[in-house]
């Protein structure tokens, strides 16, 4: 019998694209998306579960997973005040990972960023850094942090400050002590994660983005722009 993965964030930019090549992989029997938005899934592996993340007894009991992955996000825009934002980004993940673990599941991925830590100064960073700390207390067999930069996407919300982030960073990160902030597609990351957790037997606990770039193929056309 083959293993069984969950995600949330499916819906968005990196999340849609592992679901695929997660479903694709050959490793999975069943993979779990959870969510307030459908997921219009084009696999017959998609077990798909409309929640409310507020509601945490209509859902937990339903996961059953051995690797789950957390790709949830929002911005301070969209959500409207810091609460909102780490309600989502944290909460609402670290809820999911914890009765995850309680369920059974073995392994763990989270989508991080570089320069995560529960003393940085700025908000982001400090929730992100606090996620990755409280995730690792779980007790899961394996936790591995993501930690892309920027990540590159055509989002139905429209994300000014990350366009205007790509533009600055893409020549800025030509130089070498700032190559480890350049952008990276979704596609390109989301199957990075994928490869990771279904090709090394023994993934690391960390990968920033020369890491993550490391592991596509060789020639690859998702690295195109990217070097």
């Amino acid at each position: 019998m083959g293993k069984k993965a969950a995600l949330i964030g499916a819906t968005g930019a990196t999340g849609q694209h592992l679901l695929v090549n997660l479903c694709d992989s050959g490793v999975y029997d069943c993979v779990q998306a959870f969510g307030r938005k459908r997921v219009y899934p084009q696999s017959h592996l998609v077990e798909e579960h409309l929640i409310d993340f507020d509601r945490p007894e209509t859902w937990s009991s339903l996961i059953h997973a051995d690797d789950i992955f957390l790709c949830l996000g929002t911005t301070l825009r969209i959500a409207g005040s810091k609460a909102a934002q780490y309600k989502v980004d944290f909460d609402y993940q670290y809820a999911f990972a914890r009765y995850a673990r309680e369920s059974g599941a073995k392994r763990v991925f989270v989508i991080s960023s570089p320069g995560a830590s529960p003393g940085a100064n700025g908000f982001y960073l400090r929730m992100k850094g606090e996620l990755d700390e409280a995730v690792k207390t779980l007790g899961f067999e394996t936790t591995v942090l993501i930690k892309p930069s920027l990540i590159r996407a055509d989002r139905e919300d429209k994300r000014v400050g990350e366009r205007l982030g790509d533009l600055l960073l893409t020549p800025l990160c030509r130089l070498p002590v700032l190559r480890r902030y350049r952008p990276i597609n979704a596609t390109e990351l989301a199957l990075a994660i994928a490869i990771i957790a279904t090709q090394i037997e023994a993934p690391a606990s960390e990968y920033v983005l020369d890491d993550i770039q490391s592991v596509l193929p060789q020639g690859d056309p998702l690295r195109e722009g990217n070097a």
